[in-house]
């Protein structure tokens, strides 16, 4: 094995030798553990400015933190207790029964997110917002190591600078709120440390595992980090002094080690990937880059522009370093233009469609369109410690941090400009240069240097909470990212009003609305069809949309329907609702066949084919609706309806395309378009007459030919008499599989209640029974029984295995190569 030969003092720094000895371990812990403490310090403090839970009573949850990684990680929570109705693979709290594995990986991968199960499960959400400022702090941490092997220098200076990249603008305005966006800042400063290890040609098996670590917690963002770690690798082989063996043995070494840890990943990665591709599409639109000036801006501190904005700021501080690293005489020329040019060339790069797809894997981002911005976040604090350990002169100080107020001060006028930008530039620079020119002064005067100290840690600290305060403030004004409770008396009840009548596998309970998640039924401990996941299957979304289940997000959120002909359908025997008084919950029970039935032959529904009512008896396999001609009148924006119904029926309404109120028998009721579902109008009077206003803002819409169907109450009764007694008599489900006992002498075809999504094997052919599973019953069978297994799984496990066969040789080869004398 090769040595490795370094840049002069001016480049770079050799690794620890017997002439230059490696730091006491105690001392090398102080700069991640300073770096941790401020990173994290700034995001509690700034939460409690917010009085926001737990420092305060007002909600914490942004958007996808209640609705996805809140509920996710109580399902995790009782997993991991023996408290779910599922395994790893498969849960059936969501959607009828899903795969769980790609929403593991994805919303879950993060190491830190097992802090939730080490609480109480009402503690859940808490353990989630400490994910925030735990991972932050690992990642700033991380900076500080990998900062220390690009050049040495007090560890206290690096730790500050590890914090600035720790609360960098992608993690206090965009990621702040996301778990496992999270584990891409810490992901990129593993991988830096990697690529040092591929330089100085060592620890191929740790290049591996770190490559795996960062990769296993989000594969996402990890990518953007591996990208980024491409480019510093590049960097660094440019400016080392290095024979072309050293590398070719560097680059070697760092594709073979990605490679490995990258396969190490399968398991979890080919399953996603899998599930991505047979997910309902969603409606992204193409890349459209932010005007130059908005651009820019998001590069000053403490600045939080409006929507999908590139957030690319660091502290003042770093700024200042990084503006003055040109100036700087004492780092070698080329040096210089080598780190300014990559930094420069990773920012541009963010602004052209064919440079953005391949950031963001070959995708149109559904959302914000500038999700890697931490990597040019991290090359900048990189640019900045080269600058400090440097010794920056103050004159060229004095000039960085006047450019940073020019630029500010020609930037003002830009949209949404303001908030705690003017406070940071103006009141965070002045400290900031202050505390630099009195570390320079300290060569002389030692005296000096405490007081630099403080002053660089306590600006960072008080302008990147400011930063963080501004940031939750201002999202806050929009409506889909007010914060919400995700703790509370309500929620408390409606659990427990849940967990009264469960009754699974019997029978499916149903957590009702007004709902506290876009996953209640996960966050219940319920079974009901409410999910949200960028993984739910075209085939569940296909299969319950047309029986008028309420969507939205391009069809990857599901609600529920309170009807009892769905009901049956789905095995739903239970069902939770708001009680009389504040607060409170209660629940019933009602009858509901087994989640096996059987069919004994076609049935074809004598309704109007394109009605929601025809569709939900063909699954039933009964007619119990009535569905009437309906005669509109009124106007575009007040529309009437009327029909006649048999006296006594029970009358719904389903108008996907209507936003407005509902007026049906002296009852106002909220209209939200597709996301409302089959709506229950009640009783149908003495009369027979069914009298329905809808004011509307959705204009040049109406509610279709057959908004209207009544339901013979007791017609659907003997429905599910008939299939709870032509059903299975005994049904279990264990993890992903489930298993049926059928009656002496069943024939005809199984269905049972969940959705026909890839990855459904079963004792006999699956064949499709209008978006549900079934079986053809072969004679004389008693038992039938299907197991779920993730689409590519299998060939995951199996390349996991060979890597890690590749990584247990080498290491084994290392130590036995170490013992030879």
């Amino acid at each position: 094995m090769g040595t490795l030969a370094v840049e002069p003092a001016t480049h770079s720094s050799p690794p620890p030798g017997p002439d230059r000895p490696a730091p006491r371990r105690s001392a090398r812990l102080y700069g991640p553990l300073l770096a941790f403490l401020i990173a994290s310090g700034a995001f509690c403090a700034s939460w409690a400015a917010r009085g926001t839970f737990p420092f305060g009573t007002t909600g914490r949850a942004v958007n996808d933190q209640a609705n996805q990684y809140v509920p996710f990680h109580r399902a995790l929570w009782d997993l991991v207790h023996g408290r779910a109705a599922g395994d790893l693979l498969f849960t059936w709290r969501g959607g009828f029964g899903q795969q769980f594995l790609s929403d593991y990986h994805t919303y879950l991968g993060n190491p830190f997110s097992w802090l939730a199960v080490l609480v109480p499960r009402a503690h859940v959400d808490l353990a989630v917002f400490a994910i925030t400022p735990v991972t932050t702090g690992a990642a700033a941490a991380l900076m500080t190591v990998y900062l220390g092997m690009l050049r040495p220098g007090p560890w206290w200076q690096r730790g500050v600078l590890g914090a600035v990249y720790g609360l960098c603008g992608w993690a206090l305005s965009d990621a702040s709120y996301i778990p496992m966006w999270l584990w891409g800042l810490v992901a990129l400063p593993l991988l830096g440390i990697a690529v040092e290890w591929c330089l100085q040609e060592r620890r191929w098996p740790g290049v591996a595992l770190l490559v795996a670590l960062a990769w296993f917690g989000n594969f996402y963002t990890a990518m953007m980090a591996t990208m980024a770690a491409g480019v510093l690798l590049a960097v660094r082989l440019i400016l080392l002094d290095l024979t072309r063996a050293q590398r070719l043995r560097a680059v070697w070494r760092a594709a073979t080690a990605t490679a490995t840890g990258i396969l190490l990943t399968l398991p979890l990665l080919l399953p996603a990937f899998l599930s991505s591709a047979a997910a309902q599409p969603t409606g992204a639109a193409a890349f459209d880059p932010v005007r130059i000036e908005v651009f820019l801006t998001g590069m000053l501190p403490g600045t939080h522009l409006w929507g999908g904005r590139p957030r690319l700021y660091v502290a003042s501080l770093g700024l200042i370093l990084a503006g003055a690293f040109l100036l700087n005489k004492a780092v070698a020329r080329r040096t210089r233009l080598v780190w300014a040019a990559a930094a420069l060339l990773v920012l541009v790069s963010f602004q052209f469609p064919p440079t953005q797809y391949v950031w963001h894997g070959l995708a149109v981002p559904n959302g914000n369109p500038y999700r890697e911005t931490f990597v040019f976040s991290g090359m900048l604090v990189v640019i900045a410690w080269l600058s400090l350990a440097h010794r920056p002169r103050p004159a060229h100080l004095a000039l960085s941090a006047a450019l940073l107020v020019a630029a500010a001060f020609a930037l003002r006028r830009t949209d949404d400009f303001g908030g705690a930008t003017w406070p940071a530039v103006l009141g965070g620079g002045a400290v900031s240069l202050l505390a630099l020119v009195l570390l320079a002064l300290g060569e002389k005067r030692r005296v000096l240097v405490p007081l630099a100290a403080v002053l660089m840690i306590g600006v960072v600290l008080a302008e990147s909470t400011a930063a963080a305060v501004n940031a939750d403030a201002r999202r806050a004004r929009e409506r889909w990212a007010k914060p919400v409770a995700t703790s509370s008396e309500s929620i408390t009840n409606h659990f427990e009003a849940v967990r009264s009548v469960d009754g699974w596998p019997a029978y499916r309970t149903d957590p009702g609305t007004p709902h506290t998640s876009y996953n209640d039924a996960a966050a219940l401990r319920a079974e009901g069809p409410q999910y949200y996941s960028s993984y739910l299957p075209a085939r569940t979304y296909q299969a319950l949309e047309p029986l008028g289940y309420g969507w939205t997000n391009s069809g990857r959120t599901l609600f529920g329907a309170d009807n009892p002909v769905l009901d049956a359908i789905f095995s739903i025997g239970a069902r939770a609702e708001p009680g009389p008084e504040k607060n409170s919950w209660q629940a019933r029970t009602f009858p509901a066949p087994p989640l096996v039935t059987v069919r004994s032959g076609p049935y074809a529904s004598p309704n109007p084919p394109a009605s929601v009512y025809a569709r939900q008896e063909q699954l039933l396999g009964a007619t119990v609706y009535q569905v009437p001609p309906v005669t509109r009148g009124g106007t575009a924006t007040l529309q009437t309806y009327a029909t006649r119904c048999l006296p006594g029926s029970e009358a719904f309404w389903y108008s996907p395309r209507l936003y407005g109120t509902l007026t049906s028998g002296g009852t106002a009721r909220p209209l939200e378009d597709r996301t409302t579902g089959v709506v229950r109008l009640g009783e149908v009077p003495a009369s027979g007459t069914v009298d329905v206003t809808v004011k509307t803002r959705t204009r040049g819409a109406t509610a279709g030919e057959h908004p209207i169907g009544c339901l013979d109450r007791a017609e659907l009764a003997r429905t599910v008499a008939r299939l709870t007694t032509t059903g299975a008599t005994h049904v279990t489900t264990t993890g992903h599989t489930i298993e049926a006992t059928l009656p002496d002498g069943a024939t005809g075809t199984a269905v049972l209640a969940m959705t026909d999504i890839p990855g459904w094997r079963c004792s006999t052919p699956v064949k499709n029974f209008h978006g549900l599973v079934s079986l053809d019953i072969p004679p004389t069978t008693k038992h039938l029984s299907c197991t779920f297994t993730p689409q590519g799984l299998t060939p995951g496990l199996t390349a996991a295995a060979l890597a890690l066969l590749a990584l247990t040789s080498v290491t084994v080869a290392g130590l036995r190569h170490r013992r030879r004398p």
